[in-house]
């Protein structure tokens, strides 16, 4: 059979026991275009079989990695990176051959093309939780010195692989003893926006245990935070938005908060919320739950961009969650309620109660930061301006809600709250029929809190004669009645108990 010809024959035929004792042959030859042959024919291999190679097929790609000649060699290391991406191959069989041990003989060949081959098969390698191990022993260091080549390819496989070997505790905190975190953070700055990436997302995953921190920020002069706030503003959106996480995974240390003020970070983040939103917006969530950032952010306008931000995105659950917060954080000074009345996060929330996306949980997440809001007075007077009658209607429905009492509550809270100004009246009487139901459920709640609100809301409502005038002799009326009977003989009861006297209690 001529050799030559194995390379159009159908899958079948490929992996027939005469194309085997081929390949054996063709393997162990010492001729390089004999060799050559042979990773031609795997290569073939790689890019047409649908079904796993069997393992006897492996044997010949191990003497092939053996070879003396290089393009056998990257030839070989490229047919491996198809099959591992494929699935063809199992990686821990690769791993039990020995090839890890040519692979990473290949790192030093100073071949740009022979280094990318190999780093991707350890990298593939890498992939598997129980491959790590035997890649940690001998890779590590050679991986780290391919992350300082010259070759961006060559640096996005070994930036790659490093990535790979941060996903277990185990492996993270060896690569961190052998010095990872100065490479990486150096590789942020790199031109390549690929390893800028595989880097940052290799750092984050570092950040994400505390007992780095200490060797994440050794390096002087803030040079970590500088490089990750200045990749924050990159170009590439998958890389600002990472560089963001891991800034937002590293502000759980309240001391690298105050670093991150220091640099003044706040811009670049406002900035950032109008590309990558999401990642923005969880960071400055974070710096806002520290109190004494919050005059800072307050001055920077931040509550403007979050106002803006809530009517751009009214149905994404994290921008409203996150918004919810930041917002109630910043007007817990009256300087914060003042910018949050004269920006747009008020009607903003409430825009998000219109979203048909928010489940009821995320509701109650909004109705309740409304209601805590209202608490402020100069936001309660500024409501009454801001509310549409839609907004007003999503209200009351949401008051009905009886299989969420809490749902219901806070609803009923945020009406009761409402100032009977004449535009509000105009507001409510569409609403007086459905609103007096709801008060019926909740002044037979079992619970004292529901009844109160219900009681306050009545008497609210009551400013308008319409209101009173429904009232009168209605089914609420009568119920407001057994409450308040409720409430005297309570009363009564309870003046038959004498308390005791300091003295019996103290003798």
């Amino acid at each position: 059979m001529h050799y030559a010809q194995l390379l159009c024959d159908a899958e079948t035929e490929l992996l027939s026991n005469e194309s085997l004792h081929a390949l054996h042959r063709l393997a162990a030859s010492e001729d390089r275009d004999l060799q050559m042959t042979a990773a031609m024919y795997y290569l073939h291999l790689s890019h047409h079989l649908t079904s796993p190679l069997p393992d006897a097929f492996m044997e010949p790609v191990m003497a092939l990695l053996l070879s003396a000649d290089l393009d056998v060699q990257k030839t070989t290391s490229l047919c491996l990176v198809n099959l591992l991406v494929k699935n063809n191959v199992c990686k821990e069989l690769v791993t039990e051959m020995g090839m890890l041990v040519p692979m990473l003989e290949m790192f030093q060949s100073g071949d740009a093309t022979a280094q990318c081959h190999s780093c991707a098969c350890v990298t593939m390698l890498a992939s598997s939780e129980s491959n790590r191990e035997a890649v940690m022993v001998d890779g590590v260091i050679p991986l780290l010195a391919l992350a300082k080549s010259y070759d961006p390819k060559v640096q996005q496989n070994a930036t790659w692989a490093l990535l790979h070997l941060t996903q277990s505790d185990w492996s993270t905190r060896i690569l961190c003893e052998a010095g990872a975190i100065p490479v990486l953070a150096l590789l942020l700055q790199s031109s390549d926006s690929k390893v800028q990436f595989h880097s940052c997302t290799a750092l984050c995953n570092i950040a994400a245990d505390r007992e780095h921190h200490p060797k994440l920020l050794s390096m002087g002069g803030d040079f970590l935070l500088k490089s990750l706030l200045t990749l924050m503003s990159s170009t590439v959106q998958k890389n600002s938005s990472q560089a963001c996480r891991c800034l937002q995974t590293l502000s759980k240390n309240v001391l690298i908060q105050e670093q991150l003020m220091e640099l003044d970070c706040v811009l670049p983040l406002k900035a950032l919320l109008k590309t990558c939103p999401e990642s923005a917006i969880t960071l400055l969530s974070a710096l806002s739950a520290h109190p004494p950032n919050n005059e800072v952010l307050v001055s920077e306008g931040l509550l403007d961009e979050i106002g803006q931000l809530l009517h751009r995105h009214r149905s994404s659950p994290v921008i409203i969650t996150h918004s919810c917060k930041i917002i109630t954080n910043l007007c817990s000074s009256c300087m914060g309620q003042q910018a949050a009345m004269e920006s747009l996060c008020l009607s903003g929330l409430l825009c998000a109660l219109l979203s048909p996306a928010l489940s009821d949980e995320l509701l109650l997440h909004v109705t309740s930061h409304v209601h805590h809001l209202m608490a402020c007075g100069p936001v309660k007077s500024n409501l009454a301006l801001t509310i549409t009658p839609e907004q007003v209607s999503r209200l009351v429905k949401l008051s009905g809600q009886t299989q969420n009492p809490q749902l219901s509550y806070n609803s009923v809270a945020i009406i009761c709250k409402l100032e009977m100004t004449e535009e509000m009246i105009q507001l409510l009487r569409p609403h007086y029929v459905a609103m007096m139901s709801y008060l019926l459920v909740f002044l037979k709640n079992k619970d004292v809190k529901f009844q109160q609100l219900g009681i306050v809301t009545i008497f609210n409502l009551k400013k308008d004669g319409d209101f009173s005038f429904l009232l009168a002799n209605s089914e609420l009326e009568l119920q407001l009645r057994k409450v308040h009977a409720q409430t005297e003989e309570t009363r009564r009861l309870l003046q038959m108990i004498q308390p005791l006297s300091p003295s019996s209690v103290n003798p």
